[in-house]
């Protein structure tokens, strides 16, 4: 898949998901904006700077819809790989309770 296509699988995603996306100019604003999520009238919007490199727009929706379950949607398996690249790590046990495994267990549960 080309990075636009995998943008394009992204934003659908998201809209499935109930997230507006919408691309705006952010840099007439005439202070420092950036891309992300926001919530616009109880609506989930994630305004994309359309001046954004392809490849940061990729990475911007990713990390956002990594937050997001879609473990139950269908998607196809290159479009999984790279949300779950952009999933935040697993929290390491805490160092008093790494003895016990007492965090660990906490995780996988």
């Amino acid at each position: 898949m080309s990075p636009e296509q995998i943008y394009e699988q992204l934003t659908e995603l998201a809209e499935k998901l109930g997230i507006t996306v919408s691309e705006k100019n952010l840099r007439q604003v005439g202070i420092r904006v950036q891309s992300g999520l926001c919530k616009v009238h109880g609506e989930s919007v994630f305004i994309m700077d359309k001046h954004a490199s392809i490849a940061e727009k990729v990475r911007l929706m990713a990390e956002c819809l990594a937050q997001h379950p879609i473990e139950e949607v269908y998607l196809v398996p290159a479009l999984r790989e790279v949300i779950e690249s952009h999933r935040p790590a697993a929290v390491s046990p805490t160092p008093d309770h790494s003895e016990t495994g007492e965090a660990s267990e906490k995780i996988l549960h």
